[in-house]
């Protein structure tokens, strides 16, 4: 670390290289935009009555209001 700040050679330092860690390669991790990444399937619940609704791809289950009562969903 010729300056101190943590940058140096690839492999040294605080972080030991690029790809330290689990050694899952590139493509694992929590998905797009650090999310959870679910997917298209499943369903979204309401937390207040218990209905439960087929997710819509491209629209958060955060974002969909309960048909029964109107209450913002949650992915179930």
């Amino acid at each position: 670390m010729p300056r101190g700040d943590g940058t140096g050679p690839t492999g040294a330092g605080p972080m030991g290289g690029k790809r330290s860690g689990s050694g899952q390669g590139q493509g694992a991790g929590k998905g797009r935009m650090g999310g959870r990444g679910l997917g298209a399937g499943g369903e979204c619940l309401c937390p207040q009555c218990g209905t439960r609704a087929p997710h819509e791809r491209g629209m958060p289950c955060i974002q969909q209001k309960c048909p029964q009562c109107g209450t913002l969903m949650v992915r179930a």
